[in-house]
């Protein structure tokens, strides 16, 4: 099968743990322009979700069309292995180019002799592996990839080529510090010129294919894949001060607003809280932890000018981001080829920046973790301008752009088509979602259920669980699990969530005859 100059080209862009409220259209603090473009050109979903709060199963989710559960890297640590069926397949058997810049994080950072990973070390800082590797890697025909979130130790692949091939010889000076990990020093302010930022490297290896694609009249499927505004909270300047720290609104916890939830949301808050029993292999679980001890740097705990100040820096990180965003954009407007291509923006999951106590991420299904920015642009087919409640999933993206393409969708992708949402002509193509956080199998696993109005969160082998009303409780302070008023309403949302969780699974094959 090929592909016409008609098919759509697919440019998916995504930040990485971004929350749901940080863009410019919507929330007056912060300033993203190109974000907003996208904003006024095409529609804003505002009911989006994540599959997993954690990025390895939920960027998983993207290029599968499945959940966590179904498609096997179901926490941070796990792999994605190489037999499951990603959407770059289905595109290069249309006659598509396949191509990923930036973050994977399909696979663990350590490697074994039964599940090795080339986003491992050393094959990580292998620098001559990275002269000679383009792929394939999981549907993708090219990759260009890093790891490092800011100036983690982490760096190395494609990122520090370009870093060395555009004369910064020393880049390690900016990432490792004589002990071989981050500068504990360094805060806010990253030392790194912008010019050899990951941001530019993203922009400019992007706007590269998109030119190729041009010039040989290639349909495409490009992925985007920025790392920004994950932590560390660091950014070059001058936007490490674009933002007053105490003129932004910075989220805390509401008193008592802990006491109706289950045990470990209340423990988050004490000085030395005791995890260890949830820790049944060892590994701490991010975000079971003290968050009046948020450690940053050298700091073992915030002050109340650092919970301002990492605001205002994740914020001139999101703002930076934004603005080699708009370099991808004006690119695709350069070569012709913004009329023809869908783009959408969107984020791997949320964030913590103080609400309800919070730092950064964990097992807390509370809507700033597990709810996305998500916009969609195809001119002149999905309205500008409107933003809906139609409610989306990342493991609805890889189906809804073969069905754009017109390219069959494997009967083993579980997420939903929403072409015809998109494009206007349809009010809602689901009435929930499913989110899950799995640590190990026995001590925190718990899956949430969110339709248009309720949220219902069970966790494995356990009696405690939570139940918001989103109409009415849109913070979530008010736990209504164990409200005997809402008894009845729990029940009956448990019995949706059990049926939502068995008709998730891949299609069974049809029954043709009796016997």
């Amino acid at each position: 099968m090929t592909t016409t100059t008609k098919s759509p080209n697919i440019l998916l862009i995504t930040s990485d743990q971004q929350h749901w409220d940080t863009i410019g259209a919507f929330n007056n603090e912060i300033s993203t322009p190109n974000l907003d473009r996208l904003v006024h050109e095409g529609t804003t979903f505002n009911r989006a979700y994540c599959s997993n709060p954690t990025c390895t199963p939920s960027r998983a989710s993207i290029i599968t069309g499945m959940h966590p559960s179904q498609h096997g890297a179901w926490t941070l640590g796990t792999k994605l292995l190489e037999d499951r069926h990603c959407v770059g397949e289905d595109f290069q058997q249309a006659g598509y180019k396949t191509s990923l810049i930036g973050k994977a994080h399909f696979q663990p950072l350590k490697s074994t002799e039964d599940y090795p990973s080339l986003e491992a070390y050393p094959t990580l800082q292998n620098l001559d592996f990275w002269r000679d590797f383009n792929g394939p890697f999981y549907g993708f025909d090219h990759v260009e990839l890093a790891r490092n979130h800011t100036n983690e130790a982490h760096v190395g692949q494609h990122y520090a080529l370009w870093m060395e091939e555009n004369g910064l010889e020393n880049w390690r000076d900016y990432f490792l510090a004589p002990t071989g990990n981050m500068d504990p020093s360094i805060t806010y302010k990253w030392p790194l010129p912008e010019k050899y930022h990951y941001n530019n490297w993203i922009a400019e290896r992007t706007n590269s294919l998109l030119e190729d694609y041009k010039h040989n009249e290639d349909n495409f499927f490009l992925w985007a894949s920025f790392f920004d505004p994950h932590p560390e909270y660091l950014v070059p300047e001058p936007w490490d001060t674009m933002y007053d720290p105490d003129k932004l609104t910075v989220p805390t916890m509401v008193t008592g607003e802990h006491d109706q939830n289950p045990p470990h949301f209340s423990k988050t808050q004490e000085e030395n809280p005791d995890f260890t029993y949830l820790e049944e292999s060892g590994y701490g679980i991010h975000g079971y932890r003290s968050h009046q001890y948020y450690e940053y740097g050298s700091k073992s705990k915030l002050t109340d000018y650092d919970k301002k100040k990492i605001v205002s820096t994740y914020y001139g990180m999101i703002s930076m981001m934004d603005k080699y965003i708009g370099k991808i954009l004006d690119k695709l407007d350069q070569l012709g080829l913004t009329e023809n291509t869908i783009v959408v923006f969107t984020t791997d999951h949320g964030h913590f920046f103080g609400q309800h106590g919070l730092q950064a991420k964990g097992g807390f299904h509370y809507e700033d973790l597990i709810k996305l920015p998500f916009i969609v642009r195809y001119p002149n087919k999905v309205p500008g301008g409107c933003v809906r409640p139609a409610m989306q999933s990342l493991v609805d993206l890889a189906p809804t752009f073969l069905s754009f393409c017109n390219i069959p969708v494997p009967s083993t992708m579980t997420g939903v088509d929403q072409k015809l949402v998109w494009l206007g002509e349809q009010d809602q193509a689901r009435d929930h979602v499913i989110c899950e956080f799995r640590h190990e199998a026995t001590t925190i696993h718990q899956k949430t259920y969110v339709d248009e109005r309720y949220k219902i969160t069970v966790y494995y082998n356990q009696s405690y669980g939570e139940l918001f009303d989103l109409q009415n409780d849109s913070l979530e302070l008010k736990n209504l699990w164990n409200d005997p008023t809402y008894s009845d309403l729990k029940s009956t949302l448990l019995l949706k969530y059990i049926w939502a969780e068995l008709g998730k699974e891949p299609l069974p094959m049809p029954r043709v005859w009796h016997a």
